[in-house]
């Protein structure tokens, strides 16, 4: 059962927006059922093209940042159609029970995924994946469902029915015939069903039966609907016209009195005077611990209390929520900087009160941190040479056991059994590490043995325990009291603390924002290059991971390594790389880790690349790239160490220990390394036997012959400028021919680049300054060879 009268204020509303805002953004269910109506065919002999054209329209439905189950769904249908085929049979036969069904296909996917799982940490397919495929093969009957949804539009709606975590047959029966009931009201609505069809296309399923439009409405309820609060907007202090009359010797004299100030209420004064006498539940919440409705349903009760024990005057209010909290405070509207929605300030009498008794004894903080919507918060504690953190790739699922190798129950064992699935955790790595190196959260709550928990993020800029400690908003922190355990509460403000600490150094991606497209047609434009060999450097690059372009200097090395990475990426996002130039000082400790002192001794610190990594890591979908300008200039074997296996195209992702820490590490599959060696400097030499095999090597000529570089020519219409090129070509000509040079010391095109305006005194300005200086060099000891193209050279300004 649930109040019908709140179904129908919903869909005053819902009516209002469905045509302009409502169909435009849902119209895709409709879509992808239609799709997979039209497409499903259980006997296909390609089963598993057939099972993609399916499912080829449930975009988000099916897909998220983290939960993939159709492209899983898929590939197994790849590598295993029959067994697929298979479970889809008896996941459709009606004949069985609903849950018996769905658990039947969750098993059956754990076993897919120990056989042909090829290392992935989940097969994603549960509950919600597993009953949007029962809705779309018979969308008369099913519906979509999602936990969270299905629990707003419950509270929403004020209904009998119950959803827990965990109760998984329960909940799938409850939401079944929860959102029948809600079916069968819509289905009376004339009104609401003549809207669908009048915007039902071709290329919508019909939806007679209106569970689909059901499924869209529980989505509006969760996601859009909000009852207006009844009450004053007024920015000033409310009510003006009540007082409960009760002086500060009155509520001296409640405050003694446990029947009316029981331990939670004195908890909410205590909180509420700390925080400087006003606040809304919110900021309670975040800044103390316990859930908003800790604050609002306490502070609410205590009033009942206050009323009965005193008799006071009660406010006159339909609403009697409005009519009880006056008695203790008065409020206004929270302004937009406020976290919260509405201000209580204790009535200043009640305030004077305060200050006469002893609160000494009344915790400020609360002892569990429980999110507003149940969630708690955790910091978990691992050693990271039995589970290190850091080098677990996100997404998978890592199980920790509630005892240990003795069977004695972990430290703090009431924490294990309190954290529940969707918990955030703040995952922490003890000694030599010490530091904050990765965010998760519990996927399964502890089922007696285990505990579950997923990587959601790897920090590229660890948090050291340094600056944990040096935070005075933390000091109160569970963790810093009872240093022994693996986990530890946190209040959901510590929690907050410590993500914006991590959000310092470690930005959240911003997927929104926009990037300038960039592809192979614009690399060409800028880069002086023809096709072909373009379309042999991507090839190289993505088949061997590490390459090389070498070459003399000016033939746009380093220019051309970041737009190659842009063709790849195809845009301009600079934040997937990331560059660094070697030289004879550069370490392993600059490049992977090292000890570096502070001030009461040595901390491990990571380089660069190490943080680059985890920054890979995190999405593992996208390609990154580290460019290393002067490759050849730093010690390869010193500053590489053990990552010259690692960095081996075959060898990516392959966990090994790393020298300083003891602890396993891998190297992202789409992270590209794209060194640049110039080949004219003689006073370095060779690059490392060992390197050089991880690498391809390309070279880099002069593109005075591309077609990029020709359109940039003809652009000036310049004879003097086309004239100093034709030399320039020719001089190239004679260092390839000779035998202490070759074509690896021709004169690069980039010194006559990158201008606006070709004057006779910028040409001459590149011959002397660039160009002969290094003639120079070439031809130290043939004096009579180098005043030959001195005057070369300066003949085309004659």
């Amino acid at each position: 059962m649930f109040d019908k009268f709140r179904l129908k204020e919903v869909l005053v509303e819902y009516k209002k927006r469905f045509v302009q805002q409502q169909w435009p953004n849902e119209k895709y269910k409709w879509e992808a059922v239609q799709c997979f109506q039209l497409n499903w065919d259980v006997n296909s002999d390609d089963f598993a093209q057939m099972l993609t054209k399916a499912l080829a329209q449930t975009a988000n439905l099916l897909a998220s940042v983290n939960n993939f189950p159709a492209r899983m769904i898929t590939k197994f249908a790849e590598i295993a159609p029959e067994e697929v085929r298979s479970m889809y049979i008896e996941l459709y036969d009606e004949s069985k029970d609903l849950y018996e069904r769905v658990a039947n296909f969750k098993n059956k996917s754990n076993t897919l995924l120990e056989r042909y799982g090829n290392g992935a940490a989940q097969h994603y397919q549960y509950e919600n994946a597993i009953m949007t495929y029962l809705w779309l093969r018979y969308p008369d009957k099913y519906y979509i469902y999602k936990l969270s949804e299905v629990k707003a539009v419950s509270s929403e709606l004020e209904s009998d029915y119950r959803f827990k975590k965990g109760a998984y047959a329960d909940n799938i029966r409850n939401f079944v015939a929860f959102y029948d009931e809600i079916c069968a009201e819509l289905q009376q609505d004339d009104e609401l069903r003549n809207l669908l069809n009048s915007q039902i296309t071709s290329t919508c399923y019909p939806d007679p039966e209106l569970r689909t439009l059901t499924i869209d409405v529980g989505f509006f309820i969760s996601r859009y609907w909000n009852k207006e609060e009844e009450g004053p907007k007024a920015d000033e202090w409310w009510p003006t016209d009540y007082t409960p009359a009760l002086t500060v010797e009155d509520w001296i004299g409640l405050l003694g009195d446990s029947e009316v100030f029981n331990d939670s209420s004195l908890e909410i004064m205590k909180r509420m005077k700390d925080y400087g006498g006003k606040a809304t539940c919110t900021q309670l919440a975040v800044k103390y611990g316990e859930t908003k409705n800790f604050y609002n349903s306490g502070s609410q009760a205590l009033a009942r209390r206050v009323i009965a024990k005193t008799g006071c005057p009660v406010m006159a209010r339909d609403d009697e929520s409005s009519r009880l909290w006056p008695v203790l405070y008065v409020g206004k509207d929270a302004n937009k900087d406020e976290e919260g929605s509405y201000v209580w300030k204790l009535r200043d009498e009640l305030a004077s009160a305060l200050d006469h008794v002893d609160l000494t004894n009344v915790p400020l903080y609360a002892q569990l941190p429980e999110g507003e919507d149940g969630q708690h918060y955790w910091f978990l504690n691992a050693n990271p040479k039995m589970w290190s953190m850091s080098s677990m790739p996100v997404g998978e699922v890592q199980d920790y056991t509630l005892f240990n190798d003795n069977g004695n129950k972990r430290r703090i064992f009431q924490n294990f059994i309190d954290a529940k699935a969707g918990d955030m955790v703040i995952g922490y790595e003890s000694t030599p590490v010490k530091q904050i190196v990765a965010v998760f959260r519990v996927s399964a709550e502890q089922d007696g043995q285990r505990i579950y928990f997923e990587k959601l993020e790897g920090l590229s800029s660890p948090i050291d325990f340094a600056t944990l400690k040096a935070c005075p908003e933390l000091e109160k922190m569970e963790y810093f009291s009872i240093t022994q355990g693996s986990l530890f509460k946190l209040t959901k403000g510590e929690y907050e603390f410590i993500i914006d600490l991590i959000r310092e150094e470690n930005p959240a991606p911003t997927s929104e924002k926009t990037k300038d497209e960039y592809s192979k047609e614009k690399f060409l434009e800028q880069v002086y290059m023809t096709e072909a060999k373009y379309d042999r450097l991507v090839a190289v690059l993505t088949k061997k991971k590490n390459i090389i372009l070498q070459g003399a200097p000016g033939v746009g090395k380093t220019y051309a390594a970041k737009r190659l990475a842009y063709s790849i990426m195809g845009e301009k996002d600079d934040d997937r790389i990331e560059f660094v130039q070697f030289h004879q000082n550069y370490s392993y400790e600059d490049f992977m880790m090292g000890y570096k002192p502070v001030e009461d001794g040595f901390e491990l610190k990571y380089g660069i690349f190490y943080r680059f990594c985890q920054k890979a890591a995190n999405h593992p979908d996208k390609d990154y790239f580290f460019i290393i300008d002067e490759i050849n200039r730093g010690n390869m074997s010193k500053i590489f160490g053990e990552l010259l296996m690692l960095i081996e195209a075959d060898y990516r992702e392959t966990k090994a220990t790393l020298a300083y820490n003891g602890l396993s590490f891998s190297v992202p599959k789409r992270l590209h390394i794209i060194g640049m060696m110039n080949t004219a400097d003689r006073s370095l030499a060779m690059i490392d036997y060992a390197l050089r095999r991880r690498f391809s090597f390309f070279d880099m000529e002069p593109g005075f012959d591309s077609e990029g570089f020709i359109k940039y020519q003809e652009g000036f219409a310049n004879d003097t400028f086309n004239t100093l090129i034709d030399r320039i070509k020719e001089l190239n000509r004679e260092i390839a021919k000779d035998k202490s040079l070759g074509k690896g010391f021709c004169i690069g095109h980039s010194y006559f680049c990158n201008v606006d305006e070709c004057t006779d005194e910028w040409m001459q300005d590149v011959v002397d300054f660039d160009v002969l200086p290094m003639l120079a060099e070439y031809w130290f000891d043939d004096a009579d060879k180098l005043q030959r193209w001195e005057n070369i050279l300066h003949g085309v300004f004659q």
